[in-house]
């Protein structure tokens, strides 16, 4: 069944304050600091099992077609997995827009005071969430994802302090095709930033994404050291937004549960990014949120880009 709601009613804050259990399972400075240098970060157990069985529970019903509201708007990069589209790798983009149960499980305060430990940042806002979920289909040409980094899809974006919690819905290692990042590489020059970098991997020869991946870390005079994240249930992963990242097949005997959930720091505001062969690179929020008064699309709009954690008040930590 599928609910339609006004699209400028985001879901009410459960405040940003955290118990002195939730606290202690923030980063230290230790671990802040191997993010710092890595790119990328392990959490301890933030979802207990109830929260992730419902995630589960709440992805079924997404995909049986339950929905709190619908997207005003189709994007043009929209990714939006339906049963027609048969066994592939499903990615299905603002979960956290249109199944209430979903967010409210995804704007748990903790996951945004991890963020904003690890990014340096005051205030951490949702920027976007992905369902996904791989098939245990060894041969499926979709679970491959080859090597990207977030930050080449949001060039409009002016933070290069955005990152993503890959939040698996059980445990996941290595034979189920977890998220593989590419150790330290967000602190690479890149050798040049052609347009083509601006288009997402899904629209990319895989072998052209390899090749850019060796020729970063050639010019940097880097090792390419690949980790695959062994993430247990309730914990999960976190990687800054210039990390080369991507993903095997899934060679279990069972569905790899996913969802990516992008973050960005409460400085992120859109800039113009023109582009050489002309016209400039967009984003899907540019067609769905509000315009600031100059025009621009506002990344802050509460509706796709809801505050999940600020460090205010008495009583907040982080």
């Amino acid at each position: 069944m599928t609910v339609d709601q006004d699209r400028t009613t985001p879901l009410p804050t459960e405040g940003f304050v955290l118990t002195e259990a939730e606290a202690a399972l923030l980063p230290d400075d230790e671990e802040v600091a191997f993010y710092a240098e890595h790119g990328w970060y392990l959490t301890k157990k933030l979802l207990d099992d109830a929260e992730v069985d419902e995630l589960v529970a709440a992805s079924e019903r997404y995909y049986a077609g339950e929905r709190s509201r619908t997207l005003p708007v189709r994007p043009p990069r929209l990714a939006a997995w339906q049963p027609s589209d048969g066994p592939v790798q499903r990615h299905n983009d603002y979960v956290h827009v249109e199944s209430d149960p979903i967010a409210r499980i995804l704007r748990k305060p903790l996951i945004g005071a991890v963020a904003a430990r690890l990014a340096g940042a005051d205030e951490i806002r949702v920027f976007q969430s992905t369902l996904i979920l791989k098939p245990p289909v060894a041969g499926e040409p979709s679970n491959i994802v080859p090597w990207h980094m977030d930050k080449h899809y949001w060039s409009t974006s002016t933070s290069e302090r955005m990152l993503t919690a890959f939040i698996p819905l059980h445990d996941c290692d290595e034979e189920m095709g977890t998220l593989t990042v590419v150790d330290g590489s967000h602190r690479w020059r890149e050798t040049g930033r052609e347009d083509s970098m601006t288009r997402h991997f899904a629209d990319r020869d895989r072998s052209q994404l390899d090749a850019v991946l060796a020729a970063n870390a050639a010019h940097n005079g880097a090792e390419i050291r690949k980790v695959p994240l062994v993430i247990p249930k309730g914990h999960m992963s976190f990687h800054h937004c210039m990390t080369y990242h991507g993903s095997g097949a899934n060679r279990s005997d069972r569905p790899r549960r996913a969802i990516s959930f992008h973050l960005q720091d409460g400085g992120n505001e859109y800039r113009r990014f023109p582009l050489e062969g002309g016209g400039e690179a967009s984003y899907n929020h540019d067609v769905l949120v509000r315009r600031l008064p100059d025009g621009r699309p506002d990344y802050a709009d509460p509706a796709y880009c809801p505050v999940l954690w600020r460090a205010e008040g008495p009583g907040a930590h982080g």
